[in-house]
This record gives structure tokens, C-alpha cells and sequence, in this order.
């Protein structure tokens, strides 16, 4: 692919030729690199500066579209391009650029169909045919009814933010919101202008409180209609998540507040998570009778040993620094560095040849410049005895054995008899689901995930305990106990929780933006600290003495913050000094 570019002023791309695209003779291609060399000496022309592509066909000025519409037309004679209107083109010809060096090579680049501006109105076949292949969801739309600035959108050269702005209510996520993200993501990701997104929330108390689900629990009240629209929110925001999760570009979530559900989804799958002092993160949807969805199937398995298990069964909360410790943030920054921070990432440009990890490696080093050191009066909460307690006690594949183990704990037995009295006000359903689907979860692909979730999803929806739990605990003042149906672990049956998982037969799954970009593990997981099985295989394939395992984790972390304090608990946890080196120890009672 050859991409010719204006050198005069600030660089503008004037046209994209393909010469390999087809199959063309030597005399056709030298014939499209001709043309690029007359652009070339047009465009070092003193010509008028070129108006915005939105005033584009109202200007006086036909210079540029003269020039551009000329050559798209010359080019599709030559079979370099197939275009439905060179006007059209011209507007995609026109898009800025960033700056290149004035020298011959700099005329051309390699950009890939992804790379292609979001109005571009060319039909590449190629292009057509591999989106074909594969169920791709629908852009949304905006509705009449939906609120004008619940999402406002910001660029600060190629940074573009978004910021949920609903601050009274937590900015807690609805679909007027993902209505208004969904387009944005999929236009920055194609403008070669975007380098990076920013989410943020608006206010200091939330990042985002969660899915607004006093409105889905009174939708679902009103009957079969209303359930419909409910299944339809968790359908288009978990093809948000997805699509956040697959991004091709750099995600940064600033995580400061509250995080908890619908704000998960919007944040634990991009490859920066930044929490402050002010975080406070929580699954919380066994209370209100629901399961951790919005991908928890994937991420909370995938945290080292239960600590996933037991945030989802009791919806414990980690604040501020402990989101770093349990692999939920990559990043702990204090509040007030955030927008100097931002101020410091529209500054970064990149090369043209960087791929993805290259440019991820670059915001990683410079988000760590902005960090002002861990608070030394928190150390890591799950961790030590009581992270012992947790493995052994939500380690089982019932929840009635994991109650059984919390009866029978008696090295924390204040904190068993406290977890005790959480799960017995939990649904008994939604308890159940939940532990299937972190077992199972396990296995899923990021893609599978959301797929699943949403048959998951569309269930509750027709369970009463979902209603019944909103109802009770976030509608009713004060709140009170929900009624569960059924009300007790043993009234729930196998069949009730297979249900949940079986895919009716002939329906269709969740479609997605990005379906050819799955995966089973997190790309980007190295950003966040050492996993326990990262630290687990140094020590078994050095039996190194333990200073010499923790500078070798301070060096691949890049003198990471927080690296230390996480190697330390689990080499204090999980190993005993044999002859001056480290043994892993498989278990400990």
C-alpha cells in the first residue's frame, strides 16, 4: 500500500494507491507512481490552505478537491483503486496527518484497511469479503429519548477522552451512554489522528457506581416487553466491553472512585487501569441477585489463587492501593497527577513503525514517571493467613463446601464467621450461578466470555430474584432483606443452574465489532504486577536465594512500584529457604 503525502506546510495525505492489490502490468503500476509524483509537485504549490472536511463541499475554494478528485479518477482508470465518488475520496484524501520528514520516503507508508478514516467510502473488495466472514455488530444509533450530554468527548492533540457524566448518579452506565461510546471507539479506531483513549468519570466520588439497574428492574416489572429492552442493555454494553477488550489502539481507564460492575466492564480489560487513593472497586451483583458480569467470567478466575472466588461470591471491596495488589489496576497514581498526566501523554507521538506493544511499552514507561510512591500505611490486605484462609476455604466446586470450610476455619474465625453471615444473605441462585461460572469461565476465550454472559444475563432477567434484590437493596428506604426465590441453597436445584448455561438451540450469539480478535489470556497482562504463577516459576526454575529473585522481578518490571511489596507477600506465603534457596511449597495448612 503507498500512501502519498503533501510535504508542504503542515503534511496532509493527498491519496492511497494499491498497485499490489490486483494484478496489474509493470506499465500501469509505473503509470500510478507517476501520478503520485504529479500530486506530489501539485501539492509543493502554493496553493490555499484547505478548509475542514465537514465545509468541504460548500467551499469556494475548489482547488484542493479539483486536484484530488482529478487524481482519485486517473487512479481508478488504472485499477489501483474502486471508488464510488472521487468527491467523497477527496474528503478522506484531505484528513491531517501527523508531521513526516520532508524527504521522498517519507511519502509513503504501509497503513493496513484497519487504518482507513471512518467515512471513507472506498470498496475494497479484499476488505469487504473478510468482514463477511465473521458476525460483526451493528454501530448503534442514538435515540430521540436518549440524554444529550451523559458522555462528553474531548482531543487534545492525539489524545481522545471520554468522560461518563452523569456525576449525581455515580455516572452510573445506561444505553444512552454506550449509544454515544460505541461510535466514537470505532471512528478513533480507524483515524490515524487518535493515538490513545482516556476514560474518565466525571466529579470525584465515581469513576462509574455500575450498570443502572433501578431502571432494568423496573423495565423487567413491567413483564415480557420490558425484559426485551433489558436483554438489549446487556447485549449492546457487553458488545462495548468486548470491543474495549479487543481495542487496537492504546485504552487508559482512570479508575478513580468507585468501580464496581458496568464500570468494571468499562475499565479491567484495557491494558492500563490506573487507581488512585480515591478507588474503590467491588463486584456487587450477588446482593441485587444478579452474577459478575460485564467479563468477570474471565478476569476474576484469572486472579491469583480464590481471590477471584471470593470477591464475586461476597463482593468484598478493595480500595485505592489494594486494587493494585490484587491485579485489578495496573497503576497507582494520587488524584492529583491525573492531569498533568494527560497533558503529558498528548505529547507523546509515535513512530509510524511501532506496532501496538511498542507504543503500549511507551505509555507504560511514562505513566510510571507521574507515581509518587505506594502509602507505606497499607499494606497488602489479602494476603499472609488470611489469604492462606481464602485459598482453603473458596478453593471448593460447591458452595456448600466452601460454607462447610468456612465453619470449619479457625486460624481467621472472625473473618469466617463474618464471611459466613455475608453469603447467607446473598441469593442462593445468583450464589450458585456465579461459582459455575468462574469454574467454567476459566476455559472461556475472551469472545466465548461475553457470549456466554449474555445468555447468562438474559436469564436473570426473567428471574425474579433480580427484581426483588434492586428492589429491596437499592430502591427501598432504608433497604431491606430481599425475599429470595428459592430461599435457601438446598431448595436450589442442578437443573435451575444448568439452565443459566444451556444455549437454546438455533439461537444466535452475542455479534461482536472485533470477532477475528480473541484470545485466551490478557496480551497486555504484563503491565500489571508479577502473578503469583510468574513468581511461582522463577522459584522453581532458578531456586534463586530470595534477594536475587526480587531484584530479577525489579528489573523485568522496570522498578515498577508495588513489584517488591507483591514478590515479598508471596515469597513469605508460598516458599521455605532450603540449603540458602527457595523451595516452592505446594500447600500450607
Amino acid at each position: 500500500m503507498l500512501t502519498i503525502y503533501s510535504v508542504v506546510g503542515h503534511p496532509r495525505r493527498l491519496a492511497s494507491i494499491d498497485p499490489d492489490a490486483v494484478q496489474r502490468p509493470a506499465s500501469e503500476v509505473k503509470r500510478a507512481e507517476k501520478l503520485s509524483r504529479q500530486v506530489h509537485f501539485l501539492a509543493s504549490k502554493k496553493l490555499p490552505t484547505a478548509p475542514s472536511p465537514n465545509n468541504l463541499r460548500n467551499t469556494t475554494k475548489p482547488t484542493y478537491i479539483t486536484i484530488v478528485s482529478s487524481l482519485a479518477f486517473q487512479l481508478g482508470l488504472a485499477g489501483c483503486y474502486t471508488f464510488t465518488d472521487p468527491l467523497t475520496l477527496a474528503l478522506m484524501l484531505l484528513r491531517p496527518c501527523y508531521p513526516r520528514s520532508a524527504t521522498p520516503l517519507s511519502w509513503f507508508s504501509r497503513p493496513t484497511t484497519a487504518g482507513m478514516p471512518l467515512r471513507a467510502k472506498i470498496a475494497n473488495p479484499a476488505f469487504v469479503r473478510r468482514a463477511n466472514m465473521a458476525s460483526v455488530a451493528q454501530i448503534p444509533k442514538e435515540l430521540p429519548e436518549d440524554e444529550p450530554d451523559d458522555v462528553l468527548f474531548n482531543t487534545l492533540y492525539g489524545v481522545r477522552s471520554i468522560e461518563l457524566n452523569r456525576p449525581k448518579k455515580l455516572n452510573s452506565l445506561n444505553g444512552s451512554m454506550v449509544r454515544k461510546i460505541v461510535p466514537r471507539l470505532k471512528e478513533w479506531e480507524k483515524s490515524e489522528l487518535a493515538s490513545m483513549v482516556i476514560v474518565s468519570g466525571a466529579g470525584t466520588k465515581a469513576f462509574c457506581a455500575g450498570g443502572d439497574v433501578a431502571t432494568l428492574a423496573q423495565q423487567n416489572a413491567e413483564g415480557v416487553e420490558g425484559q426485551k429492552k433489558s436483554k438489549q442493555f446487556f447485549s449492546s454494553e457487553y458488545q462495548l466491553d468486548h470491543l474495549i477488550a479487543t481495542y487496537n489502539k492504546p485504552y487508559i481507564a482512570i479508575l478513580d472512585g468507585i468501580t464496581m460492575g458496568g464500570g468494571v466492564g468499562l475499565s479491567v480489560h484495557a491494558p492500563f487501569r490506573i487507581a488512585t487513593e480515591r478507588t474503590l472497586f467491588a463486584m456487587p451483583e450477588t446482593t441485587i441477585g444478579f452474577f459478575p458480569d460485564v467479563g468477570g467470567s474471565f478476569f476474576l478466575p484469572r486472579l491469583d489463587g480464590e481471590i477471584g472466588t471470593y470477591l464475586a461470591l461476597t463482593s468484598d471491596r478493595l480500595s485505592g492501593v489494594q486494587a493494585l495488589y490484587s491485579g485489578i489496576a495496573t497503576h497507582y497514581l494520587h488524584s492529583s497527577t491525573l492531569a498533568n498526566l494527560t497533558g503529558r501523554l498528548s505529547e507523546l507521538v509515535f513512530k509510524d513503525y511501532l506496532g501496538l506493544p511498542e507504543r503500549l511499552d511507551l505509555i507504560n514507561r511514562t505513566i510510571a514517571e507521574f507515581s509518587t510512591g505506594l502509602p507505606h500505611d497499607q499494606p497488602i490486605h489479602l494476603a499472609g493467613s488470611l489469604r492462606q484462609s481464602i485459598d482453603r476455604c473458596f478453593s471448593h466446586s460447591t458452595v456448600e463446601e466452601i460454607i462447610l470450610a468456612l465453619e470449619s476455619e479457625t486460624e481467621n474465625k472472625e473473618w469466617a464467621e463474618k464471611t459466613l453471615k455475608t453469603l447467607s444473605s446473598r441469593s442462593p441462585i445468583a450464589l450458585k450461578v456465579t461459582l459455575r461460572q468462574l469454574r467454567v469461565g476459566k476455559k472461556w476465550s475472551i469472545t466465548e466470555t461475553f457470549q456466554r454472559e449474555e445468555q447468562i444475563a438474559a436469564r436473570f432477567m426473567e428471574h425474579p430474584d433480580f427484581v426483588e434484590g434492586v428492589t429491596a437493596r437499592l430502591v427501598n428506604k432504608p433497604p431491606t432483606q430481599p425475599a429470595w426465590s428459592p430461599a435457601t441453597l438446598a431448595d436450589v436445584r442442578d437443573e435451575d443452574v444448568d439452565a443459566f448455561f444451556r444455549i437454546p438451540e438455533g439461537e444466535s450469539r452475542l455479534s461482536v465489532f472485533n470477532p477475528d480478535a480473541d484470545y485466551n489470556a490478557y496480551p497486555h497482562a504484563r503491565f500489571s504486577l508479577p502473578t503469583e504463577g510468574d513468581i511461582e516459576r522463577a522459584v522453581r526454575d532458578t531456586r534463586k536465594p530470595r534477594n536475587e529473585i526480587i531484584v530479577d522481578f525489579l528489573y523485568r518490571w522496570g522498578q515498577k512500584e508495588g513489584v517488591r511489596e507483591k514478590v515479598l507477600e508471596v515469597l513469605d506465603r508460598k516458599t521455605e529457604e532450603v540449603d540458602g534457596n527457595l523451595t516452592w511449597v505446594e500447600a500450607q495448612s
